[in-house]
Formats: structure tokens, C-alpha cells, sequence
């Protein structure tokens, strides 16, 4: 098999006992499937949740706190405990992990979006297992990852990851609840996510995980359009990873063959950048950026608001609406002054405004 980068997130519900504690044994098997991927050369990223549940009984709570400050505390502890088990047993394999712990505004801030993903390659290029985990501690419940779901769904698109396999405690997708309707049938192999879909899922959640298979099919949807294949299932034994990267697991593969990778700068702007302002264009230059690869001038621009500069990020419209966003390359100024030059039928020289690679088509 070739070598691939894989994201493995592990929900609460794999990593706790009936009582919503820790439970090592579970957590050592996760760590021994890892280290098999590893074993056969494939750079692997771990998104694992667990601080609120490894910390709750240890401050006094008789379960999983329900009040954000009992979350917190509870993080604040576990994430310590969470982390010296994963790194002295992944150290029995003779593997080096390190921990990050990441908020939504890492990912809207540009400077920490770059940090945090140079970070994580240089964690890859040196063999070593990223652990990745929300950063519950100064969280709030309007900006978390659905017991990081969506995260594990980023962080596999800001690594270009061939793999997300996301392990839960159903063993798939279903067009119904398996646990409440007896004729309910599991998806095999899917191609697209559908609003259908997520609609008929159970929106029930454990007791001691924050997400859901609603919130599991939404990060599917959002790392298939990253050009992201997904696994959601379940699994059992050191080789269970390998297992479902050779397509024999217990879940619901996700693949959509024909849809391409997107880079990490585009991504940003896609996804988490702050738009600044609003560029209207013609139907030529609407068809030029759309179907030709080409790059959005100034002398296709019809209008402009919001006040913007060079580096930010603008919303496009063309006829019919949104058609897509992306980083200028000279202020709004810029290009008033240019249509102004137009409309008087004086002599400019268009400027580019925003260039090809820095475009992300959302019609």
C-alpha cells in the first residue's frame, strides 16, 4: 500500500467507560492501531477529544458537568492526564507525540491559521504524532468544533490528508436510528452527504461526548469538499485502523473520487476569513474567472463597497449573486479610480485585482 496521510479523531464515547471516565485499555488500543499505520509508513495525525471526561471526576463531579465553567475546569485538569497517557503509550512503541490545542480563532486568524498548520508539518516531517484537541478551557460554547467533529474535518483539509476516519460508537450511517428503529439501514459506501441525510440522523448525543452523527456528517460534508475521503464507524483490535484504510471496516465509507484538493491558502479564504468588502463584475469577466482560470481585473469591475486593502479578502458577485471570494491585490481606492477613468473614457491600465490562485469559486 502507498503511503498516506491519515487524520484519526477519536470521540469521548471511544475513549471512556460506562461511567464516563477514562479508560486506558481503550485508549491503548487506539494508540497500538496507530502505531500499526505507522509501522507501514503513513504519516498520521490524531484529533481526540476527552479532557472534559478525563477531568470531571477527578475535581468532584458525579458526571460530566453541564455549565461552562464546570467544562472548563474539568478540560483544565483532563487535558494534562489526557496527554501523559497518550505520550507514555505511544513512548512504548518508540513514538514521539506532541499536543495542540486549538480554537476557532486559530483558524480566522491568518497568522495563527499559518502558524498552527506550518507547525503541524514540521511535527509530521520530524515522525513525530500530532495530538490535536479544542482548547476547552477558553472556549465558548457559540465557537466549539462539536466534540471536534468539524475540527478533525479542518485539520485534515489544512494537511491535505488522503484519509479522515472518524471513530464513534455506531458503526456507520444509517437512514434512521439503529438503536430505536429495527428496520433502519446502514450506508456502505457513499459518494455525497445530502441535507436529507443529515435531517434523519439521530441528534441524540452520549453522556459524555458533545457531538452526534448530525455533527459528524456535517464535518463528512466539509472534508469531501476539501477532496477528503471519510470513514465514520467503529473498530476493534490493533489493526483495526489498517483494517479500514484496506476498506474492510465497520462503517460508512465517504468518496467523492472526482472532487480535487484544495490548497491551504484557499482554504482560509474560504472557510475563515472575515470578508472586507464586495466587488460587483460584468458577465465577461464573471465568465473569465469561472470557466477560464483567469484572473479578476480591474477594467471587469462594475462597482465596489466596503473599504478594503491590499491582502484583505472580498466577497465576488457577478449576475445572478456570490460567485466566490478571494485576496486582492490593490485597495478599493485603487479600483474606483479605475472605473472612474473608464466611465470618462480616459486611458488606465487595468490592474489585476485578484489573482487566479488567490480566487475560490463558491457557485
Amino acid at each position: 500500500m502507498s503511503k498516506k496521510r491519515i487524520v484519526v479523531k477519536i470521540g469521548s464515547s471511544s475513549l471512556t467507560n460506562a461511567q464516563g471516565e477514562m479508560d486506558v485499555a481503550k485508549l491503548t488500543e487506539h494508540v497500538q492501531a496507530i502505531a500499526a499505520l505507522r509501522q507501514h509508513n503513513h504519516d498520521v495525525i490524531l484529533v481526540s477529544s476527552g479532557a472534559v471526561a478525563a477531568g470531571f471526576s477527578k475535581i468532584g463531579y458525579g458526571s460530566r458537568p453541564v455549565t461552562l465553567k464546570g467544562k472548563q475546569a474539568s478540560a483544565a485538569v483532563g487535558q494534562g492526564l489526557l496527554i501523559q497517557i497518550y505520550m507514555e503509550k505511544f513512548a512504548e512503541h518508540d513514538l514521539k507525540a506532541a499536543q495542540l490545542l486549538l480554537t476557532r480563532d486559530d483558524f480566522t486568524n491568518r497568522s495563527r491559521y499559518k502558524n498552527a498548520f506550518n507547525t503541524i508539518m514540521e511535527l509530521i516531517e520530524r515522525r513525530v504524532v500530532p495530538i490535536i484537541n479544542e482548547n476547552d478551557t477558553v472556549s465558548v460554547n457559540e465557537l466549539t468544533f462539536g466534540d471536534n467533529d468539524m475540527l478533525s474535518a479542518l485539520v485534515s483539509g489544512i494537511v491535505h490528508a488522503d484519509e479522515l476516519i472518524m471513530l464513534t460508537d455506531i458503526n456507520g450511517i444509517y437512514n434512521g436510528n439503529p438503536r430505536h428503529q429495527s428496520n433502519a439501514t446502514k450506508y456502505d459506501y457513499l459518494e455525497t452527504i445530502t441535507p436529507e441525510m443529515i435531517a434523519a440522523v439521530d441528534h441524540t448525543r452520549s453522556t459524555v461526548g458533545t457531538g452526534g452523527m448530525k455533527s459528524k456528517l456535517e464535518a463528512a460534508k466539509m472534508a469531501l469538499s476539501l477532496g477528503v475521503s471519510v470513514f465514520i464507524g467503529t473498530g476493534k483490535g490493533e489493526n483495526k485502523l489498517l483494517e479500514i484504510l484496506n476498506g474492510n471496516g465497520d462503517g460508512t465509507y465517504i468518496r467523492n473520487r472526482s472532487k480535487e484538493t484544495i490548497t491551504t491558502n484557499r482554504q482560509w479564504i474560504a472557510l475563515h476569513s472575515e470578508s472586507m468588502g464586495e466587488i460587483y463584475v460584468d458577465i465577461g469577466a464573471e465568465e473569465a474567472i469561472l470557466y477560464h482560470g483567469a484572473s479578476l481585473l480591474s477594467a471587469g469591475i462594475n462597482s465596489v463597497k466596503g473599504h478594503f486593502d491590499k491582502g484583505d479578502v472580498v466577497e465576488v458577485y457577478g449576475h445572478n449573486g456570490l460567485i466566490g471570494k478571494g485576496e486582492v491585490s490593490c485597495s478599493e481606492e485603487v479600483i474606483v479610480k479605475e472605473i472612474e477613468a473608464r466611465s470618462l473614457k480616459q486611458s488606465f491600465q487595468s490592474s489585476r485585482v485578484i489573482h487566479r490562485d488567490r480566487w475560490v469559486r463558491l457557485k
